[in-house]
């Protein structure tokens, strides 16, 4: 498993990395509609993490709750309290708070592991998880507004009240754009841009350090401390970049249910 690109040729030249690095060979099953490569097998793991970590955290619930159990409860709070509850009330927030909690750690864990020893890549860094979770988002906004309003919802929604008639010919298209059309897509653009921004970022510099320390001469080498050191800054403000693009797009997604709730857009 390729953990990093290439960073030398035969003449000792640096390479950074390529936009190939998003698409790895596959490691399992290759042929069949079941191939794993390593960005999959990143998010098999994240997965399989996330539903280990909960269930070593609720197995033995007590009153007076130990670390583990608090740990848990806190995120569950901060998603249910400030999320949901705040975005839709506690009657609206409590009917989608599953959806909701489970959209936030999914994506928390699966941006995780981009900052991971051994895994390096985020599972939200090619299209495909993004675009799954831009899906159920707009498949939730539909619902909701289908289940408050029924078939008015679109009407509401195409048509907003106040505007004078004559104005529809050009306020439809621009709301049947932005609300049907481009929320999705935003949603989905937004977190993968920012995964695959910051996964290159964090490989050009670790393999800037690799290459100065290993196959630059002389006083070059001392730049390698300078990549060495932005590369762990970085590092670090990758970490807070997963937890903020989770808490966004969990958050946005929560917009987009309450906007569809609401009696006028």
């Amino acid at each position: 498993m390729n953990l990093l690109v290439p960073i030398a040729n035969g003449d000792g030249g640096f390479h950074a990395p390529t936009i190939d690095e998003f698409f790895p060979p596959t490691i399992l099953f290759e042929g069949t509609p079941f191939e794993i490569n390593r960005i999959i097998l990143v998010r098999l793991i994240a997965v399989a993490v996330l539903l280990l970590v909960f269930w070593l955290g609720t197995r033995k619930l007590r009153v007076i709750p130990n670390r583990r159990q608090s740990i848990i409860e806190f995120g569950l709070d901060f998603v249910r309290v400030n999320i949901a509850e705040d975005l839709l009330g506690k009657k609206d927030g409590k009917r989608f708070l599953p959806v909701i909690t489970t959209i936030f750690f999914l994506v928390l864990f699966l941006n995780l592991t981009g900052i991971i020893p051994f895994l390096n890549i985020a599972g939200t860094s090619t299209a495909g998880m993004p675009l799954v979770l831009a899906v159920v988002a707009y498949v939730l906004f539909i619902y909701a507004g289908l289940r408050k309003k029924s078939w008015r919802f679109f009407s509401d929604s195409l048509f907003p009240a106040g505007v004078p008639k004559g104005l529809y010919v050009i306020m439809t298209p621009i709301e049947l754009l932005s609300i049907f059309i481009l929320r999705p897509v935003t949603l989905m653009l937004r977190l993968l841009m920012n995964m695959v921004v910051g996964h290159l970022l964090l490989v050009i510099l670790f393999a800037a350090t690799q290459f100065f320390f290993f196959q630059a001469e002389g006083a070059f080498k001392l730049i390698g401390a300078g990549t060495l050191a932005f590369g762990l800054a970085f590092t670090l403000f990758e970490l807070l970049v997963a937890v903020l693009q989770a808490y966004i797009f969990t958050l946005l997604t929560t917009v987009y249910i309450q906007l569809s709730l609401a009696e006028e857009h």
